[in-house]
């Protein structure tokens, strides 16, 4: 391949480029001596990207295209074009300081082209200097465009965090409030088992009955919740039966000690052997302590749930953030997805019903484990909106040969064919004013698809939408943490 060479070019072949066709003859003479003609030929490359921008190309004869290697879509590939005139490379030198250093795309000639080749501070003070309002205008709308994405990509993270908080600390509120309560009577509960047991002490229960009590005392509390399951009306027909003894044995409040003693498999059958272990004087009191042994264990019991539950939401909310794992790592995406959904609790209408179909021999993947988050977040989010206060949420997992396949459903109204093109397009959305940025589904869009080289689509059917998510199994050659850039 041949090193291009730098001609020079004529005013007259300037001026039937439409870049350059209003200016004067001599303005056309500094341009000219300002840039030379360098010929390329077929599949030769002008520019490069990531190569300091320091030209401004102009074809004027032959045929190139555009290659950008993109986070959001990998490489993509403009169309070829031939009309002279078309241009590329540092096209925002005007900008000074705050123009990118670096060329923004490849520019290749996929036929024998010639091209002028305008250095870049040169152009730049070209504009500066020919065009001040339009250089002015030109640099309102970049700057201007660039903040106001990266404020609404703020607000809507911001927005999202605010979902998920509340949504957790509803989910949170819950089991601390059972735990206070069951504290609360564990007090209690505690306080006149010490009576009874004091009691029992002052009446001169011989200590070998009082080991005896406790040892019954010991086996009722193990049985609490392991005993074959009853249906309400079984359950009614004990506690009846058992009161009804407790009254013939002279015990007090003992319809209120029966539901307990029959949580812990009590009948008319054991009161005989309470009384012959214990002695008939200290049966009552006996029943009466092992009564509210029972009860205090099902309060701790309760206890230990909802601080196992208020456990599980931190764990959740710890894997769903990732804030103790390096940004790119081997991730379980059915822990992500458990932990993404755990989050959505609080937020998940009554009349909505989560369902999961897990393929478990799904290989873990190398991702950023953090990022998937946020896509399932949008994807479900989307999904709940979609279907109101009714329906069915669907996540299911598969994968072929060397992908893994995420799915989210709902059975909302659907996406009209009409925009399914424009659905990952940014500030795009479907939401009325205020509701949504159209920002969630592209930035799903360049997590999947740049950041993890994957595909994200959609079909959909009034009843039935689908977003397809597929993430490679094994990890790129080049991945690493750079951060996904503004457009």
């Amino acid at each position: 391949m041949s090193v291009p060479t730098d001609l020079p070019i004529d005013i007259d072949e300037l001026r039937k480029l439409f870049l350059f066709e209003r200016l004067t003859d001599e303005q056309l003479t500094k341009l000219a001596g300002s840039g030379a003609v360098r010929s390329f030929e077929r599949d030769q490359d002008i520019l490069r990207q990531g190569e300091p921008a320091e030209c401004f190309a102009v074809l004027i004869e032959g045929e190139v295209q555009m290659v950008q290697e993109t986070v959001s879509a990998g490489t993509v590939a403009m169309p070829r074009v031939s009309q002279p005139g078309v241009y590329g490379g540092a096209t925002a030198a005007y900008l000074g300081d705050r123009a990118p250093d670096t060329y923004q795309h490849t520019l290749r000639a996929t036929a024998p082209s010639r091209v002028f080749m305008l250095p870049a501070k040169k152009f730049a003070h070209i504009v500066t200097e020919w065009f001040p309002m339009a250089m002015h205008l030109l640099d309102g709308i970049w700057s201007g465009g660039r903040m106001q994405r990266e404020v609404i990509d703020r607000r809507q993270r911001l927005t999202a965090l605010g979902t998920i908080t509340a949504g957790l600390t509803h989910e949170l509120n819950n089991p601390a409030a059972a735990a206070v309560r069951a504290v609360g009577e564990l007090r209690s509960l505690i306080r006149t088992s010490r009576v009874e047991l004091a009691r029992l002490a002052e009446d001169g229960i011989p200590p070998e009955r009082l080991r005896a009590l406790i040892e019954m005392q010991e086996n009722c509390t193990e049985a609490v919740g392991k005993l074959p399951s009853r249906s309400p009306l079984e359950i009614s027909d004990a506690e009846d039966e058992l009161a009804e003894a407790l009254e013939a044995m002279g015990v007090d409040d003992a319809w209120d000690l029966a539901p307990a003693l029959v949580q812990a498999g009590f009948g008319c059958g054991h009161l005989a052997k309470v009384c012959a272990k214990v002695g008939e004087e200290h049966a009552p009191a006996a029943l009466r302590w092992l009564s509210e042994a029972v009860e205090i264990s099902q309060m701790l019991g309760e206890v230990t749930e909802a601080t196992e539950r208020i456990t599980s939401l931190i764990r959740s909310a710890k894997q769903y953030s990732q804030m103790d794992r390096a940004p790119f790592q081997i991730c379980d995406v059915h822990e992500l997805l458990d932990s993404t959904i755990a989050i959505f609790r609080g937020k998940i209408p009554p009349g909505v019903t989560v369902v999961t179909d897990y393929d478990r021999t799904l290989p873990s993947i190398p991702a950023y484990g953090g990022e998937l988050n946020q896509v399932w977040t949008n994807l479900i989010h989307n999904a709940i909106d979609a279907m109101g206060e009714e329906g069915t949420l669907t996540v299911r997992t598969a994968h072929d040969e060397d992908e893994a396949i995420i799915e989210i459903g709902d059975t909302g109204p659907g996406v009209p064919d009409a925009i399914k093109d424009r659905i990952f397009e940014p500030f795009f959305t479907t939401k009325t004013v205020g509701q949504g940025t159209g920002l969630g589904l592209d930035i799903s869009y360049r997590i999947v698809a740049g950041r993890h080289g994957g595909e994200i689509k959609v079909r959909s059917v009034p009843g039935e939408t689908w977003f397809e998510v597929r993430l490679p199994l094994r990890e790129p050659a080049a991945a690493g943490p750079a951060p996904v850039p503004t457009p």
